[in-house]
């Protein structure tokens, strides 16, 4: 029989494998990434994130493969690996997808969505207003800050899961239509939303009509996409467009 020791040992030795390693260095990553410790257009150093994560190379080159292949790094000769900063193109694109999967599963929520589901999602929503209020009134409180990112990120995954389409949220998780988001937010700064912005959009998700439900999540979707475009713009980031 094992011992609790010999127990502790193994799930330590399963976490050392190189598969787990690689997914831990991913999300440490992601993690700086979204919380603005490495902000778009910043150098990612293979070494200072292997010692700051206490591993090896191996495992940190392949989360930063991962990163780059969905698009949130990119590598250039002599210049290294760095945030990818997108172009306002790719920006819009962004946007056109997150809005195309989120309007559907505002849709499909709205059909879907069970009474105590609506429940959950109007307190959620409260909830995320309130966070949004003290994130505005206390800037330079970083924690709270990643904290109201990630609910709101939490609370747009619940529409999707109350859609009951498997598919379509998959496409939103894996596509990192969320993520993206997040990114572009953190990019852009703190903006002041009008009051009650995440309760009026669950408000008409729970009329049950989809097409309300559409049209708010596409007034929702888009209240954003000005402040992004002036952060990702040539002249708000020129040095490293200019090398590459």
């Amino acid at each position: 029989m094992l011992n609790a020791g010999t127990t502790l040992k193994k799930i330590r030795k399963k976490s050392e494998m190189p598969g787990n390693l690689v997914e831990r260095a991913y999300h440490l990553t992601l993690d700086q990434i979204l919380r603005g410790a490495l902000p778009l257009g910043a150098v990612v150093s293979r070494r200072s994130l292997a010692e700051q994560f206490g591993m090896s190379f191996i495992p940190v080159t392949g989360a930063l493969q991962r990163l780059e292949r969905e698009g949130l790094l990119e590598s250039r000769p002599r210049a290294g690996t760095r945030v990818k900063i997108p172009t306002p193109e790719e920006v819009e694109g962004r946007f056109e997808i997150r809005e195309a999967l989120e309007c559907q599963s505002a849709r499909l929520c709205a059909e879907r969505s069970t009474l105590q589901e609506r429940l959950d999602l109007k307190r959620s929503a409260e909830h995320m207003d309130l966070l949004d209020v003290r994130a505005v009134s206390d800037g330079s409180d970083q924690e709270l800050i990643f904290a109201k990112d990630r609910y709101h990120t939490e609370l747009h995954t619940k529409i999707a899961v109350y859609a009951r389409c498997e598919v379509l949220k998959a496409a939103i998780e894996n596509g990192h239509v969320l993520v993206f988001n997040w990114l572009y937010n953190t990019a852009a700064g703190q903006m002041v939303l009008p009051e009650g912005f995440h309760q009026q959009l669950v408000e008409a998700i729970a009329s049950g009509d989809p097409d309300v439900a559409e049209a708010a999540m596409r007034a929702h979707v888009r209240i954003g996409v000005a402040n992004v475009m002036r952060a990702v713009s040539p002249e708000s980031n020129g040095r490293w467009r200019a090398r590459r």
